[in-house]
Parts: C-alpha cells; structure tokens; sequence
C-alpha cells in the first residue's frame, strides 16, 4: 500500500525508489545477515518494537533533521534520532453490537473480568503488537499487576489465537466471541473494502476507545529508520522527511486509515466518525525496553 506514496516522492523529487517488500521480522534478518552489504537505505515497518531491535542489532544509524524534530512529537521518535514515527495507530477493543453494551466496557483491565469467560478473540503472543501491549501495561503497572490481568484475560479466551486483526473482527462478527484485540485501521479497512463480506463483517462490531478516564488508549507507530548501509543516505533523509509532510500524512490518514503523526493533519471520515480520543503518552521507547518481559510474562500465563 506505501507504493503511490513512494511514486508521488519520485515524481516530485526525481529519486527512483526500489521498494522491497516481505514479511517485517523476516526483513529485519535479511538486514542482520547482510549487515554493511545491505542494498537497503531505509527501514520502513510497523511496530516500534521491530524499530527498536533494529537499533539494538546496530542496523540504523542517527539522523538529525529539524524537519522530523519539528513535525513529529518526541514521544514517537528516539530520543538519539535514529527512528521516526510516520503514522499512529491504536490497539481498540471491538465488540459485537448486539451482544455487548459499550457501557460493560471502559478498559483494558475490564477484559479479564470473569463475566468474558469464553467471549474474547485475539491474535498470539508472539504477534509484536500484542507484545508492545503488554510491556506498554508493564511500564505502567509493573509486572505483578500485568501477569494477574494477563492470566485473566486469558481465562476469557474463547478460542486459541489464531490468524491477524481481521480475523479477530470475522470471528466476533459470526458469534465465535464477542470481543476482540485489535489495531484500528484493520477495522477502518474492512469499513471501506471493495469485498462486501468484509464491509458486512466490520459493521457488525463497534470500537470502544479503553482507559479514557486514566491514561488513554495503547497507542504505537509504524516508522522509518535510516540503515547503517545506507549507500543513498541523503536520499533516504529526504524521504523520510517526505513521510511527514502535510501531503504524506494526509495520505496515511486517508487511503491507510491510520492517524497522522504529524499534529493538525485532518483524518479520513471513517476514522473522524471514531470521534476524538486520548491517547496513552507513554515514551514508545519503554515498550522495547519491557518487550522481553511482556514475552515472558505472556508464555508464563498461558498465552500461547
């Protein structure tokens, strides 16, 4: 889906863009095993935890640039510069709307309650949004309180987790449960598919916003880091500080149904109907440093 975006960087600025695609943790091997003879200029992923270990393996490098500093708020950015959030999503529960009450729930806590006993879909844990959830809970509540909720929630399971978001969205839609994890522009894409079967499947549940009297909904990015390999650095910086001009975040907002990193972009209309909400402003950073624990702390619970 990044190509017109990349296109319409070449067109105006006449740097031909090489895109190589694939699933993200295998692209983060590719980038491990070639290291200095990596091809790639630029990573571009989702999850701050992939970008996080990419700079742990010492794959990117810094980037100072006043443009990035000035658009994108320090919370989704490294604090040494060497990735950057380009768009935002959030981690939402959906329910069915006419199985649940949205008033039954108001946050993530509330998914352990024993009244959801059998009623919750989700992803596995060794999916990284899940994870990045987690640590996000761990850098707010420690790990005791997390593994209790951990353990609860996963008393409510109503299936083993199997397949992505969207699948999540299908199964509470055809009564397999009635509640479900996941990251919001898969909702906003099944809202607005060319395949009826998704759109019939998306307005048969409804978005809760969790923790909007505390500390706000889990929010996370997909970015961009320039690679230590970079042969074409300067062009990688330029594109990337296309990423978060006024004309690309209006694009991720409208054709990606994700938010805008940038603040003051107008959204897409689906994502507008969502209403405003608060968003968690915990440092992105401390989800990587807590990733390892939210792992074990998931296969201790039962989270398979």
């Amino acid at each position: 889906m990044i190509k017109p975006l990349l296109d319409e960087f070449s067109t105006a600025h006449g740097t031909t863009v090489n895109l190589v695609t694939g699933d993200a943790d295998a692209l983060l091997k590719r980038l491990q095993s070639e290291r200095q003879n990596s091809p790639a200029d630029l990573f571009l992923t989702t999850d701050v935890g992939r970008l996080l270990r990419a700079r742990e393996a010492g794959l990117l490098q810094p980037v100072e640039s006043k443009v990035l500093q000035e658009a994108i708020p320090a919370q989704y950015r490294d604090p040494e510069h060497q990735w950057f959030g380009v768009s935002l999503r959030s981690r939402v529960v959906v329910h069915a709307q006419d199985r649940v009450k949205p008033s039954d729930l108001s946050t993530y806590e509330d998914l352990a309650d024993p009244k959801w006993k059998g009623k919750i879909c989700v992803r596995s844990s060794n999916n990284v949004y899940n994870q990045s959830l987690v640590a996000a809970m761990i850098a707010h509540d420690g790990s005791k309180k997390t593994e209790q909720w951990v353990r609860g929630f996963v008393a409510n399971f109503g299936r083993p987790p199997a397949g992505g978001d969207r699948d999540q969205i299908k199964a509470v839609a055809a009564g397999q449960c009635d509640l479900a994890l996941i990251n919001t522009y898969y909702l906003a894409g099944m809202l607005n598919a060319s395949d009826p079967v998704e759109q019939e499947a998306a307005g048969k549940v409804a978005l809760v916003w969790p923790d909007q009297g505390s500390r706000g909904a889990h929010v996370n990015i997909s970015g961009a880091g320039v690679t230590k390999a970079a042969k074409n650095r300067a062009h990688a910086v330029r594109l990337l500080e296309f990423m978060v001009s006024d004309e690309a975040q209006r694009w991720y907002a409208e054709k990606n149904f994700e938010y805008p990193v940038k603040p003051g972009t107008a959204v897409s209309a689906t994502l507008q109907a969502w209403g405003e909400f608060k968003a968690d402003e915990l440092s992105l950073r401390l989800l990587g440093r807590y990733n390892a624990e939210a792992v074990r702390l998931m296969d201790r619970a039962g989270w398979k």
